[in-house]
């Protein structure tokens, strides 16, 4: 029995690891949850759960919750809340579901308690890769992904050593708007940008995924993860999301991890891992899936993805500054207040008022952050 602290319960990855733990019951328990201000869905999710711990970091969220929740669950609040959630003595996996940069701090203090980390928040990595990953070397402990991507390379290593790959390639949907050039794009809405063909997942993951920032973020993601340098990292659209991602072997064979675009298999497998449950969700029928296409990524009218590279190339805090810029710029566009191209407008003024800096601190990345993130407001 795996027990699993879950940050960002309430959100879309957050509410299927609690789909995926039900599943398996005899394997996975949730211990404690941990979300922003979801009073509804928390009081919910303790009732289904009946976790040790359930936190909201919104205090007056929290409050409320105290008062409707009648559970011998205890109810802490805040970002001390947070952290308490995240080194939970009685879990051994932290699932870090949150989305955005908020996800680092629990993620380094779950590591630091010797927590085995299942990770989804790819902002974690973004910002501060060299600094987490020392982290779980030095505390020997695992780190699991939880994006489809990258579960999909996590799985095909398996078909050689590290000194065989020759190329990672992520997939990309290509998002909503595949196809189309600047011009079109420059007076879509944010309901336009939310309808994704494939995946459900929450708003801002789509939006990244309309202008392929979030295929940049995963860039950085897996350079980290794979200790890949970024030269070995390519990107393939591919609409069907059917191939999750590849790896290229210096023999010319190709390995694919292939599934239906459903994050509950590759939340179960961060979770299993290194053994497989059964799948109780639905299996791949390839005669059903039939055709499977392939494209190259347009950076033209996408440019995000490139800038995303250039900064995980530069290093330093740049990928902070990246990750940042570009968090409040889809916040002002989700709330009406900024045009969609602007989004890749305001992350590129920001990121060129920067520069990298080869030797940084977590202290370093938090003031980056910040600065950043004033800058694109």
């Amino acid at each position: 029995m795996k027990h699993i602290s879950l940050l960002g319960s309430t959100g879309s990855i957050g509410r299927q690891t609690i789909e995926v733990a039900l599943a398996n019951p005899d394997k996975l328990k949730i211990v404690a949850i941990a979300a922003h201000k979801n009073v509804a869905e928390m009081e919910r999710q303790i009732k289904v759960l009946q976790p040790e711990v359930a936190v909201l970091t919104d205090v007056t969220a929290a409050r409320e919750l105290q008062k409707c929740c009648g559970s011998k669950t205890k109810i802490l609040a805040g970002q001390d809340g947070l952290l308490a959630a995240a080194t939970w003595q009685s879990a051994d996996v932290v699932v870090g579901a949150m989305v955005g940069y908020v996800g680092l701090r629990p993620i380094l203090a779950a590591i630091e308690c010797g927590k085995n980390i299942a990770l989804a928040n790819k902002e974690t990595l973004v910002a501060a890769g060299k600094i987490v990953m020392e982290a779980v070397h030095r505390k020997g402990v695992t780190l699991t992904p939880v994006d489809s991507e990258h579960s999909a390379i996590f799985q095909s290593l398996r078909g050689g050593a590290k000194t065989e790959i020759k190329n990672l390639m992520l997939t990309a949907s290509g998002g909503p708007f595949f196809g189309k050039n600047r011009k079109e794009l420059a007076n879509v809405t944010v309901d336009q940008c939310l309808h994704h063909p494939n995946w459900r997942m929450g708003a801002k993951v789509t939006i990244d995924s309309s202008t392929l920032a979030n295929k940049g973020l995963e860039v950085i993601e897996a350079h980290w993860l794979f200790d890949m340098p970024y030269e070995k990292i390519k990107v393939l659209i591919h609409r069907e999301s059917i191939v999750h991602s590849l790896v290229e072997f210096c023999d010319g064979s190709v390995i694919a991890q292939l599934g239906n675009p459903d994050m509950r298999l590759p939340i179960q497998y961060a979770l299993s891992w290194p053994e497989r449950y059964a799948n109780s969700f639905g299996t791949l029928d390839l005669v059903k899936a039939a055709k499977l296409s392939f494209a190259e990524p347009d950076i033209e009218t996408f440019p995000a993805l490139q800038l995303a590279g250039e900064c995980g190339m530069a290093g330093g805090v740049l990928p902070t500054v990246f990750n940042a810029a570009n968090e409040v710029a889809v916040e002002k566009f989700l709330a009406g207040k900024i045009k969609y191209l602007d989004i890749y407008e305001t992350t590129e003024k920001v990121v060129k008022q920067f520069s990298a800096k080869e030797n940084y601190t977590l202290e370093d990345i938090e003031m980056a952050d910040k600065e950043a993130r004033d800058l694109a407001r």
